[in-house]
């Protein structure tokens, strides 16, 4: 491997975890207790979604502004996809709804309330870019009343008539990739468009690797990821028996983490260096991704494995969506944070989970 690589990731303990990847699978081979095997797992798989991110930022700065900004909008969620993908095969298709709640919510709440309080902590009251972040919140409540709309008519039509849900499901679906589709479209054409998400470190910090090395780590890391996807969605069903976790919870918390944990630490760092335009807009364009990208192509993908996957949420995640989204909105709506506004967004964020913690398995 690139020197340059190897010296770079030994300088971050987190992809010192990588280890825990061949532990997991030979755990799995072991028998042993499923929840040791779906820690293993998780864990082992973290590193592995920040390579994904690492080499895709590699791969920005080899494209240039505007391509770059489409990778990073297109594999910005790589890791979480190929698990929720692997889940619909596997018929968890309310573990995949949950882990689209739980995305959105990490991302508005804990992520930008944790770098505001951590940032605010530091530097006292800190700014942002109040127009780009606006735009991208609006843009995030309509995306989320898409969403809603499959779920509203369930509960409207008190769940008769399957088959129009999923009709309905399907056509929110396919509008929701064409606005996708059409923002990346415009992204071409402007230096910063609604769906772009910044680079983590300036083009200026070349991190020193090649384009194939690039290329090759991208590839290696999504194929870790797959196995060991494979490994934690096996362990999910044994788990909720075993200790009896809601499989709620373990798609709204564990997921998205494992997935995004990496980047969820870069928005944090560099709010605490005080930059938090950065740091706002890392938090709110995974969202967008995920609700304009991720949930609208994992309905299409659950075609293929003939396990149909509906937009239709529970009530319970219905509120927190559009609570968590509107909170998110109003308090990044006059473009300045303090560690208080953090401090709120965080406790709304554990309120929520304990929520799903304790709902019925």
């Amino acid at each position: 491997m690139n020197t340059a690589i190897l010296r770079r990731l030994a300088r971050n303990p987190l992809y010192w975890l990588i280890f825990l990847a061949p532990i997991a699978i030979l755990l799995e081979r072991l028998q042993v207790r499923p929840a040791w095997v779906l820690a293993a797992s998780a864990v082992g798989m973290i590193p592995m979604a920040g390579l994904i991110g690492e080499s895709t930022e590699t791969l920005a700065t080899y494209t240039g502004p505007r391509i770059g900004g489409l990778l990073n909008a297109t594999l910005g969620n790589a890791a979480e996809l190929i698990i929720t993908i692997v889940a619909i095969r596997e018929g968890l298709l309310e573990l995949v709804k949950a882990s689209i709640t739980g995305s959105i919510l990490g991302n508005l709440l804990l992520v930008m309330g944790l770098s505001m309080l951590a940032g605010g902590l530091r530097h006292g009251v800190q700014v942002f870019d109040r127009r780009k972040t606006l735009s991208d919140s609006i843009l995030l409540v309509l995306a989320v009343v898409a969403l809603s709309i499959p779920s509203l008519f369930s509960q409207t039509t008190n769940g008769i008539g399957g088959f129009s849900i999923e009709v309905l499901s399907l056509g929110v679906a396919g509008l929701m990739l064409l606005l996708y589709a059409m923002g990346l479209y415009y992204t071409l054409r402007v230096d910063v468009g609604p769906l772009t998400r910044a680079s983590a470190e300036p083009v200026a910090h070349h991190p020193g690797w090649s384009l194939r090395a690039a290329l090759v780590l991208l590839a290696v890391s999504t194929v870790g990821v797959a196995w060991l996807s494979e490994v934690l969605v096996a362990q999910v069903e044994p788990v909720v028996g075993e200790l009896g976790i809601s499989e709620f919870f373990l798609g709204v918390v564990l997921i998205p983490i494992i997935g995004n944990v990496a980047e969820h630490m870069v928005a944090v760092t560099v709010a605490m260096k005080n930059h938090m335009t950065l740091s706002v807009e890392i938090a709110v364009s995974s969202s967008l991704q995920v609700a304009l990208f991720v949930a609208p192509a994992l309905v299409f993908v659950s075609l293929l494995f003939g396990n149909p996957l509906s937009l239709v949420f529970n009530s319970f995640e219905l509120i927190a969506l559009i609570g968590g989204v509107l909170i998110a909105a109003l308090v990044s709506a006059d473009g300045e944070s303090n560690w208080l506004e953090g401090a709120e967004l965080t406790a709304v964020y554990l309120m929520l989970a304990l929520g799903f913690f304790l709902l019925p398995v």
